[in-house]
């Protein structure tokens, strides 16, 4: 008996109207989801620039290329399985990588965060600027690193008050398990005015 579609025959596939559309699962899983669709043009996910158009080529095209490129067992087959990965997808947009970004950001507020703060709050120029007691944000951007006796420090967070917000930077070092601050700037971001919290050289 003859089907009236047919998968996994690359160009020479026939391809339900059904199925053509949005693809969830490949625009936000992209190349893995183009592994394990055998949708290898995916990978071109990996070339600078390029990416910047894959990801929206592959939710626009993702469905067809899945159909032509696999072999399914029918239309139901393919949008069970399609809508499997849109959810893995969801989940690691929606968890995994919120999750993700959380630890490290508590990871960031150690001892150089800690010090930066109060330097910060103790500052009258920066009450000045934001309002009384200036409360940090949630988040805190930047990274930490250890290399031999010693680590640094790269820090950004905001920190607001009454009167406004503003950003801060710090730099600070390790040496012996002890950080210092070496130099912290706030940055208000209604008028852009700087305040040098500290500055001083190694």
């Amino acid at each position: 008996m003859e089907r009236e579609y047919i998968s996994g025959l690359g160009k020479d596939s026939v391809v339900p109207e059904e199925i053509k559309g949005w693809n969830w699962g490949a625009f936000l899983l992209n190349w893995i989801w183009g592994i394990g669709n055998s949708t290898y043009i995916a990978l071109l996910m990996f070339v600078p620039l390029v990416n910047v158009v894959m990801i929206f080529v592959l939710g626009a095209k993702g469905s067809e290329w899945a159909w032509r490129n696999r072999t399914w067992r029918d239309v139901e087959h393919f949008k069970s399985t399609q809508k499997k990965w849109r959810n893995a997808g969801l989940a690691l947009v929606l968890v995994v990588l919120p999750l993700c970004f959380i630890l490290l950001t508590n990871m960031m507020k150690g001892e150089a965060y800690d010090l930066s703060v109060h330097a910060v709050q103790s500052n009258p120029k920066v009450v000045s600027i934001v309002g009384e007691s200036p409360e940090p944000g949630l988040f805190v951007l930047g990274e930490i690193s250890y290399g031999g006796s010693g680590g640094i420090a790269n820090l950004n967070y905001s920190v607001s008050g009454s009167k406004g917000i503003a950003e801060v930077y710090v730099y600070a070092t390790n040496r012996a398990d002890k950080w210092e601050l070496k130099e912290v700037l706030a940055v208000s971001k209604e008028t852009g005015e700087r305040v040098v919290v500290l500055s001083q050289s190694e």
